[in-house]
């Protein structure tokens, strides 16, 4: 099996490494009793078993493509041996996230379980990004749940002499020079696309300029909400849309409240797309849409929503050879981030992983009372995010009867706290004629 890095991956290691910064996908379950910990011990030796399993070996050389190599594993599972109140799920969680995780030194991910105090418990697991995306982490779940092994044998770390390596990596690089030119050419026409105001025109963007020196580190506030899956469904249905027209509409709303906006008013948001194919090895096989959303509508109607996203796939079908051979440029460049990197201002991000396999809801062999997903940022700090304009991130899925939303947010110049973000989604839920509750937290007051 070929274990060269697809050029996304390349891309997604190499701007960790240069900002500092892990993305961390993080799924979490709450059990209102005491979680089995031999199913869960299952659980976690089928993912050591599973796609999960591997590290990136970087290249010798400065332009060469990292590979897969093996890994043996994470430590056991944490057992935190003190119980700890429900209210404190949050906390925890935050705590989880800085686990040492690293693609390349390892460990990969790591397993915990919290009791709580008022009887019930939480599992955690958090897995580098580098790893898997959302829907590869819930597909590696889903197989370890099941007790399925994936069958899949990567060489072992430090298996190749330095010479070897040298020889093997100039190689692939003879090999990738094609898909410079052919990147070289897709830029162009998306650049001309863009320029005449075709599909992925976008507000201007500026470069990445990374903090010279180090800064306090900061925690982007995080929230989740679960609301009911029939009200959810009726209610974007009422609006005219669908429940991903919902989310982006969700979003775009909580985008205004915070300012987190272009010139115009209107949100740019980018929507992850899956394109994982049997057998797939890529830890990140996603596109992104790219949709511009007017947030004032969202409330009442969903159907400009939901058009803009139906054109954006449609023109992403259309853009898709172009992008992709644009993503495999990039990283063959190896100049990344500072001199390629480019953001554009005020993005939102919206993901709807949609209804979750059953399987991912019993880690330890049975149903969890709530499954949730999170994305968890470490490295941050509060110049590197002034300097990338903050971030919203929105992340949601369906289980046990609940649609969760994750929310992910920074905004320089607003109040950024926990509290504030779970009083701004609640209000926007509110606006939308929907009700959430909040593990452990206290009630929301409307404002």
């Amino acid at each position: 099996m070929d274990n060269v890095l697809d050029p996304l991956d390349q891309l997604t290691f190499d701007v960790e490494r240069a900002t500092g910064v892990v993305s961390i996908p993080h799924p979490f379950w709450v059990y209102n009793r005491s979680v089995d910990i031999d199913g869960l011990r299952k659980f976690h030796h089928h993912l050591q078993r599973g796609g999960l399993p591997r590290r990136i070996e970087p290249s010798p050389l400065r332009f060469g493509r990292h590979r897969w190599v093996s890994a043996d594993g994470p430590s056991d599972i944490e057992i935190v041996e003190t119980p700890r109140p429900r209210a404190e799920l949050d906390a925890w969680l935050e705590e989880q996230a800085t686990a040492p995780i690293d693609a390349e030194h390892g460990p990969e991910w790591h397993l915990a379980v919290l009791s709580f105090t008022d009887g019930g418990a939480a599992v955690s697991l958090a897995v580098s990004h580098n790893l898997a995306d959302g829907v590869g982490l819930l597909e590696a779940m889903a197989d370890a749940a099941d007790g399925r092994d994936a069958p899949i044998s990567w060489p072992a770390a430090g298996s190749r002499r330095r010479w070897q390596a040298v020889r093997e990596d100039a190689r692939q690089t003879v090999r990738d020079i094609p898909a410079l030119g052919r990147g070289a050419v897709a830029a162009a026409r998306l650049a001309r696309r863009v320029r005449r105001g075709g599909a992925g025109a976008a507000p201007s963007t500026r470069a990445l300029r990374l903090p010279a020196a180090a800064d306090e580190p900061l925690t982007p506030p995080m929230a989740t909400v679960f609301v009911d899956a029939g009200e959810w469904e009726a209610r974007a249905h009422a609006l005219g849309g669908t429940s991903n027209a919902l989310l982006a509409g969700l979003a775009a709303h909580l985008a205004q409240r915070m300012g987190r906006v272009t010139a115009d008013g209107s949100v740019l948001m980018k929507m992850p797309v899956n394109e994982r194919t049997a057998g797939d090895t890529r830890a990140n096989a996603v596109r992104d849409l790219t949709v511009t959303v007017d947030p004032a509508p969202a409330t009442t109607d969903l159907r400009e929503i939901r058009a803009a996203v139906k054109q954006a796939l449609t023109n992403h079908q259309e853009l898709r050879d172009d992008e992709r051979a644009l993503m495999s440029f990039v990283p063959l460049l190896g100049l990344l981030p500072k001199g390629l990197v480019r953001l554009i201002d005020n993005t939102v991000i919206s993901s709807n992983i949609g209804v979750v396999n059953p399987a991912v809801i019993r880690p330890d062999g049975t149903d969890a009372d709530l499954f949730a997903s999170r994305l968890s940022y470490r490295g941050v700090t509060k110049a590197l995010m002034d300097c990338l304009g903050g971030v919203l991130y929105v992340l949601s899925g369906t289980a046990q009867g609940q649609v969760f939303v994750s929310v992910t947010a920074y905004q320089p110049g607003y109040a950024n706290s926990n509290e504030a973000l779970r009083q701004d989604l609640s209000n926007a839920l509110n606006d939308f004629s929907l009700a959430g509750t909040y593990i452990g937290a206290p009630p929301i007051t409307h404002q």
